[in-house]
C-alpha cells in the first residue's frame, strides 16, 4: 500500500450508516479550497479560505446550480488538525445519495479517495502521535466494554508511550557513554559506571516483565476474559450459562449429556467483557459424538482464564466430596496461570454450609435456575480484574508490542550476562543497540515501511 503524504489531498466518509447526521472528511493542502469549491455560505461573499481554524460555518453544498444540502464545516488550518495539515469537515444530513454525491464532488474538484487508515497514518507521519498512539485509535473504536476503552483511552493519550520513552532514554544515555568507551578502546577508558549500568539495566528489565506480564490481562480484556464452565453432566452449567446472559442460549434438559459441543456468548460485568463457555459434561461416555464434546471442553479448559467448576449442592456432605468432584473431573486445580471458582450449585434443592478450612479455591454457593446468589459470583470475578490493578498500572493489549517487549527483555538479559561473564564492550554494544532497537520500534522511533503499511492498512476508511 502507498501513502502519498501530503501531497495529495483525501477525503472520505468518517461516519457510518444508521444516525441522523453523516461527516464527510477533507485533509491535505488544498482541503479547505477543495471544500469552498461546493460550498456556499449563508453569510454574504464569504469563502471558507477567509475562516479563521476551529470555526464552523453554515450554508449550502451546490451541485452546479443546485442545492445539494444544508450543512455546517468545521475549519482546521495549518497543523491546528488531527492529521497536522489543512482540513476540513463536512456535517451532512444522513442520506446515502447525499453523501455519495458529496464524495463525487469532492473527487470532481480534484480531492482523491482516502485509503483505509490514511488520516491515521498522516496525523502520525506529522507528529502528532507516535505508532503506539495510532494503534490505540483502532482499539478505541472496536471497544466493546468500560474496560477496553479505559485501556486505549490511556493509550491514546501517551501513558504507555512516555513510559518507553523514559526507558529509552535511560538505556540510550549509557549506551553513549558505551559507545564514546569504544571510540577510546585503545586507551582503556571507562566513562560509564559498570555497577550503576547494571542496576539501571535491572530496574529496566524489571519494568518490562511487567509490561509483558500485563498482556496477560490486557489482551483478553480487549477481545473478552474467557471462562469457563464445567462439571459433570446435569449439574446446572447450561443453567447458569442461561441466568447470566439472561436468556435461553443453551437447551436445558434433565437428559445427562444434552450439551455435546462447546456453547459461547459474552457479558458484560461491571464494565468487563466476559466470555462464558458452557462446556460438554465430564463423563465416561461411549457415544462418538459426545466423547469429541468432552475432548473439546479441556481444550477449552486450558484456553480458558477462570474456570467455573460446578457441584451439585446434593452430592455434597463433607470437603472429601468437594474434593473428590474435582479430581473426578481430571483438571489440575493448580495451574497457577489460572482463576477457579468452585461452584456449589442446586442450593435451592439442598442448602449447605461453606465452612470449609481446606478448600483453598474461591467458593459460592448458588442457585442457577432460581438466581440465588448469582450476584455474589458476578463479584468474584469482578474480583480477578481488580488485582490487576488497570486503573494504576500500564497495560499493553497488542501483540506486536509484546512481541518487541519480548526481544526487548532478551536483550536486556544478555547484556547483563555479557556483564557478569566480563564480556568485552563491543560486545555489550551489541545487545544494548538491539535492545534500543525493540524499545524504539513500539513507538516507532525506528522506521519500517513495511510494518507501517500493514498497521495502517487495517483501519477503516475515513480514520
Amino acid at each position: 500500500m502507498v501513502y502519498l503524504h501530503s501531497k495529495t489531498t483525501i477525503c472520505a466518509p468518517a461516519t457510518g450508516q444508521g444516525g441522523a447526521i453523516n461527516i464527510v472528511r477533507i485533509s491535505g493542502p488544498k482541503a479547505i479550497e477543495i471544500a469552498d469549491s461546493i460550498f456556499k455560505a449563508k453569510k454574504q461573499n464569504f469563502k471558507l479560505t477567509d475562516s479563521n481554524s476551529h470555526e464552523i460555518h453554515f450554508g449550502d453544498i451546490i451541485d452546479g446550480e443546485k442545492v445539494l444540502d444544508e450543512v455546517l464545516i468545521s475549519i482546521f488550518k495549518d497543523s491546528k488538525s488531527f492529521t497536522g495539515e489543512p482540513s476540513a469537515e463536512i456535517s451532512l444530513h444522513a442520506s446515502p445519495y447525499i453523501m455519495q454525491r458529496t464524495l463525487e464532488l469532492l473527487l470532481e474538484n480534484g480531492a482523491t479517495m482516502a485509503e483505509p487508515g490514511e488520516f491515521s497514518m498522516r496525523a502520525f507521519l506529522n507528529g502528532k502521535l507516535d505508532l503506539a498512539q495510532a494503534e490505540a485509535i483502532g482499539d478505541l473504536i472496536a471497544s466493546t466494554s468500560k474496560s477496553a476503552h479505559y485501556t486505549a483511552m490511556r493509550q491514546l493519550k501517551g501513558e504507555f508511550s512516555n513510559r518507553l520513552k523514559t526507558l529509552r532514554t535511560q538505556l540510550l544515555n549509557f549506551a553513549s557513554l558505551i559507545e564514546l568507551e569504544l571510540d577510546f578502546a585503545e586507551e582503556d577508558v571507562e566513562f560509564a559506571d559498570r555497577s550503576s549500568f547494571i542496576k539501571l539495566i535491572s530496574d529496566i528489565s524489571k519494568e518490562v516483565e511487567q509490561l509483558i506480564y500485563s498482556f496477560k490481562i490486557g489482551n483478553v480484556l480487549k477481545n473478552g476474559i474467557p471462562v469457563a464452565i464445567v462439571g459433570k453432566p446435569n449439574v446446572g452449567k447450561s443453567t447458569l450459562l442461561n441466568t447470566l446472559l439472561k436468556e435461553d442460549k443453551a437447551i436445558v434438559s434433565d437428559i445427562a449429556g444434552t450439551t455435546r459441543d462447546t456453547i459461547e456468548d459474552t457479558i458484560n460485568i461491571d464494565g468487563v467483557l466476559y466470555r462464558f463457555i458452557d462446556t460438554a459434561g465430564i463423563r465416561q461416555s461411549n457415544d462418538t459424538i459426545e466423547s469429541l464434546g468432552i475432548e473439546r471442553t479441556y481444550k477449552k479448559i486450558n484456553e480458558a482464564n477462570i474456570v467455573l467448576i460446578l457441584i451439585d449442592a446434593g452430592e455434597i456432605d463433607s470437603e472429601d466430596d468437594i474434593i473428590e468432584q474435582i479430581n473426578n473431573t481430571k483438571i489440575d486445580i493448580n495451574n497457577s496461570e489460572q482463576e477457579y471458582i468452585i461452584i456449589i450449585n442446586k442450593i435451592d434443592k439442598s442448602p449447605i454450609d461453606l465452612n470449609f478450612n481446606n478448600i483453598d479455591k474461591k467458593l459460592v454457593a448458588i442457585s442457577a435456575k432460581s438466581q440465588d446468589s448469582i450476584k455474589k459470583l458476578e463479584n468474584l470475578l469482578t474480583e480477578y480484574v481488580q488485582q490487576y490493578n488497570i486503573e494504576d498500572n500500564s497495560i499493553i493489549t497488542n501483540s506486536r508490542h509484546l512481541e518487541a517487549l519480548q526481544h526487548t527483555a532478551t536483550s536486556l538479559n544478555a547484556i547483563l550476562e555479557g556483564f557478569e561473564s566480563g564480556l568485552s564492550t563491543d560486545l555489550i554494544a551489541i545487545d544494548v543497540r538491539t535492545a534500543l532497537y525493540h524499545l524504539g520500534s513500539i513507538t516507532n522511533e525506528v522506521s519500517n515501511d513495511e510494518l507501517l503499511g500493514n498497521i495502517f492498512g487495517n483501519f477503516c476508511i475515513g480514520k
